[in-house]
């Protein structure tokens, strides 16, 4: 076995993954110094199968990645232009003509573009924000309910940013604070909740899990009274802080206090979403008992636990999936497709991933997607003609 190039793959997915040598080592149970070793292939002898297996398990990937693939390269990224232009507008907001703006008109621009990025049109979500963000910041200097519009609009540039990883992750942070700040001048507690959510979610995107937890299940905490009176959007924006609390608690991998931390968070959003009741989509959130599901599969996941959270999938029933919108079915579709190909399942992987794809496109051109198509490409010896074109339509090689 060439260790040299064991390491290299082991540092390529320790970095893919967001996790220091230190991390990893910690991780691995042992030091940083011992990864430095063992990813600069200094280690005298191989590394024993089983520390492979444990450092396959904590990568969330399959153990021949590293132990017969060559290292991993891949071409640079670039958001898709619609997306630029809504970052660089963040910067240098449109000019728009110096006359009174027409809140309800702009209600429902923006509700255009809810309805966009709910049925995963990214794009066309993308192209009109810029100019909705430019009239909501000149209705935000003349009334309440202009702060209150600025805030939604920073809320949906934060998710849809997001979106694309590491390449919105800066500006979507930075569109989350703002959305924060303008719901704060709006003193609104839904507008307070659902900003606090996009906020801990960059939190997570910046590998910031513990910080993350703890701000969503704070703010959780604090808004709690107020968002239980506030209706179907209140309760919905009160579980979903629990549900990304949940997933900040798998930042630091599988271990007792993560396993339970993420449990009683999901425990807190199943609560709430019991006194809810039926699935809703206030606020386009689509929380309630079968959004919990959802997340519960995708905790474990994140929690190393593939098996289970194919098993947990397996327990949601085909109507209540039924019932969501596009862009949470593709989401789900997706999660499914990572489980599976974790447990050698890439069949059912290759198969979630064409369904999500029929479901929601956009969906699945999205980095993270394009980058889980390309690893099916490797791992599968002879690609069947259904993946190959999937990933021609994804831009990679096949």
């Amino acid at each position: 076995m060439d260790t040299g190039r064991v390491g290299r793959r082991i540092a390529y997915w320790r970095e893919h993954r967001g996790l220091t040598q230190a991390d990893f080592g910690r991780l691995m149970g042992q030091s940083r110094r011992w990864v430095q070793d063992l990813e600069g292939g200094q280690r005298q002898t191989d590394p024993r199968l089983s520390v492979l297996q444990r450092a396959a398990e904590i990568l969330r990937i399959p153990l021949e990645r590293l132990v017969t693939d060559p290292a991993p390269t891949s071409a640079p990224l670039r958001l898709p232009a619609d997306l630029a232009a809504l970052v660089d507008s963040l910067h240098h907001p449109a000019q728009r003509p110096r006359t009174s703006v027409h809140l309800p008109e702009l209600w429902r621009r923006l509700g255009f573009c809810c309805q966009a990025w709910a049925a995963c049109h990214y794009t066309a979500c993308a192209r009109d924000l810029p100019a909705i963000l430019a009239d909501a910041h000149a209705a935000a200097g003349e009334c309440a309910e202009g702060s209150l519009l600025l805030s939604r609009a920073y809320q949906l540039t934060a998710s849809l940013l997001f979106k694309y990883g590491q390449l919105g992750r800066t500006p979507g942070v930075l569109a989350a604070d703002r959305a924060l700040a303008a719901a704060d001048t709006a003193g609104d507690p839904v507008a307070i909740g659902a900003s606090a959510r996009r906020v801990a979610r960059g939190l997570i995107h910046q590998q910031r899990h513990a910080a993350a937890a703890a701000y969503a299940t704070i703010t959780a905490t604090e808004l709690r009274a107020d968002l239980e009176q506030g209706g179907p959007a209140g309760l919905s924006t009160l579980g979903m802080l629990y549900l990304v609390a949940a997933v900040g608690a798998t930042g630091a991998g599988r271990s007792p206090a993560s396993v339970a931390e993420a449990a009683e968070r999901l425990g807190e959003a199943e609560e709430v979403a019991q006194r809810q009741g039926d699935d809703q989509d206030a606020d386009y959130t689509a929380f309630g008992p079968t959004n919990v599901q959802l997340h519960e599969v995708d905790v474990l996941l994140r929690l190393d636990d593939a098996w289970s959270a194919l098993e947990a999938a397996q327990r949601i029933a085909p109507g209540a999936l039924a019932g969501l919108g596009r862009e949470r079915r593709a989401r789900h579709l997706v999660t499914n497709a990572r489980a599976s190909t974790l447990t050698r399942r890439r069949e059912d992987a290759t198969r979630d991933l064409l369904e999500a794809e029929k479901l929601a496109p956009e969906e699945v051109r999205r980095p993270a997607v394009v980058g889980l198509v390309r690893e099916l490409m490797m791992l599968v010896p002879n690609p069947d003609t259904s993946l190959r074109g999937l990933a021609q339509r994804c831009g990679l090689p096949a």
